[in-house]
């Protein structure tokens, strides 16, 4: 079976993990413009006298990293008047997973991308490596990432860099614990089984009238808890391979059972129209007792909800497969048809050098992407101590992760294996399919994609 070297990304970020607890906090520097524009222009300035370049990135928000990404490219226009950037803001869901895709197919993609995509995207990433003064400091501090962005195999591209790092993992509500007279599982075992924190979940939720759990809709948020439950996802070749794949199945045995005993909100999988869909709304609003996501959300959590109650980030449950998460993260990628890759390499290279990618690191509370200072560790601009501990319980997680869920994330075709869990599995919940039908139907849908994709 195929493997994917994970050791030098296992490695840098253990050593995250072990160095966050020596990083100071300073005052989080405030919002500085409204995450959910559409387009963010830098500020009117004077024409400079010869012809101005203009550049666009497509962008998601999980929290305020698109201000904070707005205020360095400001820096950059002030020193290079030749160059604007405009950032377009697009919802993640829509945006970056459906309209992105079809915009590229057709050639008509922007100048950068954030996305999560990396190797079902590669074939529409331009490779920077020609354009940059010094590639050698690309290897060295993103070579484990790169290996994510490949066409092939064994390609050396440097198609752009990730904004962040990210781990899966449940974020719970301290306060309705608390509220409820039900103590925490993990504050006696690190060690909790999926089906002890759903029991104390539930009694959590009896109490003071909301929902027990939800997860993400996608099959990615899933792929973890199914690994712990002894998910193998491939066969001894290393082809997708769920038909007999009972780890997987009894996971999906759970989900249905919390859907169909009112565990799960069912608006997230059930009522999402057949998208991706996030529950981080309902746990901002109350409404969860667990929450299944990721370390991404903690710049969220720590604006909108800051210390209106107590939330943090707990290990991953588990299984008889271990106790893993999903690694992955989003990167800021070239795109191939853009007509200035030499201005856009001028862009990557301010926002990769080291002082501009830790203040972006510290200011998002984004795990770096950045070998070098992951090394060095960053001091997070945070005083909550809920944002602090969420983001040690992350990293912490790391020596946690299973080498299949590396496997998964550096999978080429993972998107398509990711989708089809996701959408069959759904029609399970509604009614449509009994769960062996849906996965003899995940098989078949991801047989032909990746057959068409291979065309």
């Amino acid at each position: 079976m195929h493997r994917f070297r994970y050791a030098a990304l296992t490695t840098m970020l253990l050593i995250f993990a072990i160095l966050l607890a020596a990083c100071t906090t300073v005052p989080a520097a405030p919002a500085e413009s409204d995450a959910d524009a559409v387009a963010t222009e830098a500020p009117a300035a004077a024409a400079p006298a010869g012809a101005v370049t203009e550049l666009r990135i497509t962008w998601y928000d999980d929290g305020s990293e698109g201000a904070v990404l707005r205020d360095l490219l400001d820096r950059f226009e002030a020193d290079n008047p030749d160059i604007r950037v405009i950032i377009d803001t697009v919802p993640y869901s829509s945006g970056i997973l459906e309209t992105l895709p079809l915009q590229l197919e057709a050639g008509e993609g922007p100048d950068m991308a954030r996305v999560t995509q990396l190797g079902g995207l590669s074939k529409y990433m331009l490779d920077l490596r020609p354009y940059l003064s010094n590639p050698a400091y690309w290897d060295e501090n993103f070579g484990p990432f790169l290996a994510w962005m490949q066409t092939e195999a064994d390609g050396n591209a440097i198609p752009g860099f990730m904004t962040q790092l990210t781990v899966t993992g449940p974020f719970i509500n301290r306060t309705l614990f608390e509220q409820a007279g039900v103590a925490v599982p993990s504050d006696a075992s690190d060690q909790v089984t999926w089906q002890e924190w759903v029991a104390a979940a539930r009694e959590v939720a009896a109490a003071t009238d909301t929902f027990a759990l939800a997860m993400d809709r996608s099959g990615h948020r899933l792929a973890g808890p199914a690994v712990s439950m002894g998910a193998t996802y491939f066969d001894a070749d290393g082809n997708p391979a769920l038909v007999g794949d009972q780890g997987f199945k009894d996971m999906a045995q759970l989900m249905i059972d919390w859907h169909a005993d009112g565990t799960m909100i069912p608006e997230v999988w059930i009522g999402s129209a057949g998208s991706y869909q996030a529950a981080n709304e309902p746990f901002v609003n109350g409404q969860l007792a667990m929450y299944m996501s990721g370390s991404w959300q903690i710049g969220q959590f720590n604006t909108n909800i800051a210390d209106a109650f107590d939330w943090e980030a707990v290990p991953n449950p588990c299984g008889p497969g271990g106790c893993t998460g999903m690694p992955g993260g989003a990167a800021l990628v070239a795109i191939n048809t853009t007509k200035h890759p030499e201005a856009v390499a001028r862009v990557m290279e301010y926002l990769t050098s080291e002082a501009i990618m830790n203040e972006f690191y510290a200011r998002t509370l984004f795990i770096p992407g950045h070998l070098g200072l992951a090394a060095k560790g960053i001091e997070f601009q945070a005083e909550l101590p809920q944002t602090l501990k969420s983001l040690q319980v992350f990293s912490s997680e790391v020596g946690k992760l299973a080498p299949l869920a590396y496997d998964l994330q550096a999978y080429k075709y993972n998107t398509i294996l990711f989708n089809a869990t996701r959408d069959r599995l759904t029609q399970v919940f509604t009614g449509e399919l009994t769960l062996d039908e849906a996965i003899q139907k995940m098989q078949e849908d991801i047989d032909a994609g990746i057959a068409a994709a291979q065309q």
